[in-house]
């Protein structure tokens, strides 16, 4: 038997965006199933002339921790993915970069309750040509990371964001850095 999208009986919504459905499975159950419908995500693998990568720190209240990240952000209704990882990258650590940003991947974070797809993006030759500006919930600390050492952080288990883990496996795929 073929595997078949589920039928949408019903939907309401809790909050805008997290949106409740009812359906109906193919096998004929009734389930109810959550739909979170997020804006598309951008990140940037922003890497300098001297190869390394900058890399932010901030607080995610979820896992309450503080996370090494590579920045980016929530595209904006309307906003081109590249467009808003540009703005991300400037935003949250005053790096820009007149070279060409290249889509290494896209995918998406979690969908089984997620509408959003993730963009990473590949900048080379960043440099800091701008101050942050960061919304009232950002606290974010800027560093350079030599790339190796990122690999190695990662193995470490410091770089611990499956999401930001995934666009660091597109990129290093992308860069011909994976056997």
């Amino acid at each position: 038997m073929a595997l078949k999208p589920w039928k949408i009986l019903q939907s309401h919504y809790l909050r805008p965006r997290y949106r409740f459905d009812q359906c109906e499975l193919p096998s004929g159950k009734v389930f109810e199933a959550t739909a979170l419908e997020f804006r598309a995500w951008a990140v940037v693998f922003a890497l300098t002339k001297n190869q390394e990568v900058v890399l932010v720190r901030q607080y995610r209240h979820g896992a309450q921790g503080i996370f090494w990240e590579f920045p980016g952000g929530v595209v904006d209704d309307g906003e081109n993915p590249l467009d808003g990882a540009r703005r991300e990258m400037l935003e949250e650590t005053g790096y820009t970069t007149t070279s060409s940003i290249i889509e290494v991947g896209k995918f998406y974070p979690n969908p089984a309750l997620q509408t959003n797809l993730m963009y990473g993006y590949l900048a080379y030759d960043v440099e800091k040509t701008g101050v942050q500006k960061l919304d009232d919930a950002e606290d974010i600390e800027v560093h350079l990371v030599p790339l190796d050492e990122l690999i190695a952080m990662t193995k470490r288990g410091e770089f611990l964001n499956g999401l930001q883990v995934a666009v660091l496996f597109h990129t290093l795929a992308y860069m011909n850095r994976i056997q």
